[in-house]
């Protein structure tokens, strides 16, 4: 076959002559590229697409969720991109959101698969159908036996948040960087649940799989590795950031591994201490059904995913809130005054006292929506062919939701561009907002939200309590970005002073 083939192509390059022969390959690429773009009627307006690459030159990748605004203005709340050979529609508004994720779930229910090298539609986060299933119910289930949403739990963050204080302490009102001394406490929350232990802030091991989380969450959104998305059979040749993020995320996977190895030498079936224990018990019991998502490698994929998202999320979401109350003392003030009237300077802060203070949940509600850390939500992916306000959208479409204009919404929120805790206060009291979706929402919303509410809420709050956040003396802090899978604040030192 091989030889036929070859011999074809040593006749064509004789009678075209070499010339008319890459011509004609070009003509073929191209035509190949047009049919692969076809568009059935009624599909979302967009910006005009280029060869092969799409609209991948319209968009700015440092701030890739403010440069597609632009677009929504001229092509309206439903509108198409495309990135190389995946089509995407970027849908805008709350009614439409609504609309697709609520009462459509079914059809947006899916996740696009984009970095196989990575996800390979494993675990928690970007698998689909009966995996899917299977592993939320069996997350869902574990988490609240190890303690999501009861007291026990609760008092583990209580605990943890003391932990923080002191290493927060030791810097004596000095200028540090915060971002991973709050990791550390945030990741130790999760890692208590599925690792049945906590690590110490100096352990040396535990910091490097941190700073590796890190730099996987910043290079998911690099230009090469949207490249090997677009590209992936030449980019895998070439050296970047995509090889890098296949590196680290390898050692990630290593390290897990090494967990679950350590787990079985002591495991007792009958007896689970963490996750990862009550996973090995549900694999013991589906063996030899062959249908059964429950193996090893899911295992590594869950559990890495619980660790990603119960710890990245949270901590950024609590870098942001320090940085907006040095940045703000006036509101940081009132807070304090709040933790103080209400819990005074020896009762630790818990849930039970959230009610009681309207102003500081209505700060960290503001945090969250300026902070904007999944500013285009995990992406989805259509189901089944989908109409959406009168527009045809194919199976295997990737569906962005737009929480940026969401978040700042003028027709919502009285300062969109502003923060102004405010925005959830009404007559002294803390209010919903229908407007205000961090976790999503539907079916495919996040299942930890219980808990990071709840750890926004004792970390936050024990801070406050304890310290009071300033900018270093001569050093101007900013509310610039870092992209990546979260957008988090560039690395900034912060002073933080011992309250009397």
């Amino acid at each position: 076959m091989l030889g036929a083939v070859g011999f074809l192509a040593e006749v064509f390059g004789t009678a075209l002559g070499p010339s008319a022969l890459l011509l004609s390959a070009v003509a073929f690429l191209f035509v190949a590229d047009i049919l692969k773009r076809w568009r059935p009627k009624n599909y979302p307006p967009g910006p005009l697409r280029l060869p092969f690459v799409g609209n991948f030159l319209h968009l700015d990748f440092e701030q890739w969720h403010l440069s597609l605004q632009r677009f929504v203005k001229k092509y309206g709340n439903v509108l198409s991109l495309d990135l190389g050979a995946f089509s995407s529609v970027v849908i805008t508004g709350l009614p439409l959101i609504k609309e697709a994720l609520v009462h459509q779930d079914q059809n947006f229910v899916n996740r696009p698969i984009n970095l196989n090298q990575v996800f390979q539609k494993n675990g928690l986060i970007m698998s689909n159908g009966q995996v899917w299933k299977e592993q939320r119910r069996f997350a869902l289930t574990t988490l609240r036996n190890f303690g999501l949403g009861k007291k026990s739990l609760e008092e583990r963050i209580q605990e943890e948040a003391q932990y923080l204080i002191q290493a927060i302490g030791e810097e004596n009102g000095q200028p540090f960087n915060p971002h991973f001394k709050i990791n550390n406490a945030v990741s130790n929350i999760i890692c208590s649940i599925t690792f049945g232990k906590r690590f110490d802030y100096q352990d040396d091991q535990f910091q490097e799989l941190l700073r590796l989380l890190d730099e996987v969450t910043c290079q998911h959104t690099s230009v090469q590795v949207q490249l090997y998305n677009m590209f992936p059979r030449i980019m895998k040749f070439l050296p970047g950031p995509h090889q890098t993020l296949f590196s680290n995320w390898e050692k990630l996977q290593i390290f897990v591994a090494c967990v679950i190895e350590n787990h079985k030498r002591d495991w007792n079936p009958a007896e689970a201490r963490d996750f990862i224990d009550a996973y090995l018990q549900e694999i013991e019991k589906h063996k030899g059904n062959a249908t059964s998502s429950f193996q090893e490698e899911n295992l590594i994929f869950t559990t890495l995913d619980l660790f990603f998202a119960g710890t990245e999320t949270t901590s950024t979401t609590l870098r942001w809130g320090l940085l907006y109350m040095a940045l703000y003392p006036e509101i940081q003030e009132k807070v304090q005054a709040e933790i103080d009237r209400v819990l005074g300077q020896s009762q630790q802060p818990s849930t039970a006292a959230r009610e009681s203070m309207p102003y500081t949940n209505a700060v960290i509600h503001e945090v969250q929506r300026m902070g904007n850390i999944i500013p285009l939500n995990v992406p989805r992916e259509v189901a089944v062919d989908t109409t959406l306000a009168g527009y045809h959208l194919p199976k295997g479409t990737t569906v962005l939701i737009n929480l940026t204009a969401l978040h700042r919404d003028p027709a919502e929120w009285a300062t969109p561009d502003t923060f102004n805790p405010e925005h959830f206060l009404e007559n002294g009291k803390f209010k919903k907002r229908e407007a205000f979706l961090p976790f999503s929402v539907g079916k495919r919303a996040c299942l930890g939200e219980q808990l990071a509410r709840t750890e926004l809420f004792v970390f936050f709050t024990s801070l406050l309590q304890k310290f009071s956040f300033r900018p270093p003396d001569n050093e101007k802090l900013s509310l610039k970005f870092r992209m990546g899978l979260t957008l988090s604040p560039v690395t900034y030192r912060i002073c933080a002073v011992p309250r009397a």
